[in-house]
This record gives structure tokens, sequence and C-alpha cells, in this order.
């Protein structure tokens, strides 16, 4: 799944990405492999046990210089470096955070699972046109954990 994401975000070097749910750090550090240093990955995750790891794991493989993780929430985005290049969700979210269009880049893409909380979900590639509208593309069926957070799905 890492590298269909990775494929359907049609990354290049020098991008500065935004991603919703470090996990391990592992996804992270392939995009930034990817990118290049002169490229950067912010990556936002909402259970502080997971970015201790994160982080731990960045920094064992070299990557913590291009690959910086907080603890929040994602689905709100982090506007704190926005504009992005590309935005990748790892959560399935009940519907697209119009937020996150807003910190994406013209011509940028967001990739999310939308659907249920376990099933039933679609990965979505949306390609920012304009300030108004976008393009998507449907990549077919996928089962990831429910996002978390204000856009996410509810206890």
């Amino acid at each position: 799944m890492v590298a269909i994401m990775n494929e359907a975000l049609e990354l290049g070097p020098g991008m500065t990405i935004f991603e919703v749910g470090a996990g391990s750090g592992y996804h992270s550090a392939t995009i930034a492999e990817i990118i290049g240093p002169q490229g950067h990955v912010y990556s936002v995750e909402i259970l502080e046990d997971l970015v201790r790891v994160a982080r731990g794991n960045l920094e064992r493989a070299g990557y913590a210089d291009r690959v910086t993780i907080v603890i929040g929430d994602g689905s709100l985005g982090y506007a704190d470096r926005a504009p992005y290049d590309r935005i990748l969700m790892t959560a399935a979210a009940p519907d697209v955070p119009r937020i996150l269009l807003d910190q994406l880049k013209v011509g940028g893409i967001l990739l999310v699972p939308v659907g249920g909380r376990f099933y039933s979900q679609e990965l979505l590639s949306i390609r920012k046109k304009s300030a108004t509208e976008t393009q998507e593309r449907r990549l077919g069926r996928v089962a990831f954990v429910p996002l978390r957070g204000e856009y996410g799905f509810r206890d």
C-alpha cells in the first residue's frame, strides 16, 4: 500500500509533504527518500506513543533531518508549514476534510481513504486544479484504520 500511495502522489525532488498519521515513521521515510534532502515531510500523529516510536525510527534510519513528527489532530492539517505539494492520509475519513484542501497548493494532490469506519473505503486522489476546483480519481477499495480527531469518526 505504501508503494501504491507513493506512486499515486507523483512525488518529486524538493517537495513539501504533509502526512496525517505517522505510525512507525516508515511511510514518511520512503517519501523522504524519494523527495530528497531538499524536500521535507511533516507528519502529525494523534497518539503520543507512536510519535516517540516514529521519531526514534526516523533518527536511527537517518531521516530525522527530513521528517518532522508532531503530536496533534492531523485531520485539522498543519497550517504552520502549508501550503503543501502533496498531502496523504494514512487513516480513513468519513468524508474528505476540506481544511486539508485549503492547505494544498494549486496543482497538488490529496490522497485520502474515504468511507466506513472499518470497511467500504475507497482511496481517492484529489488534484487541486484551482482555489475552487478539484479533480477526483478513485484508486480502488482499501481498508485503513479510522481517522481520529475533529474530521474523523466519533467514538
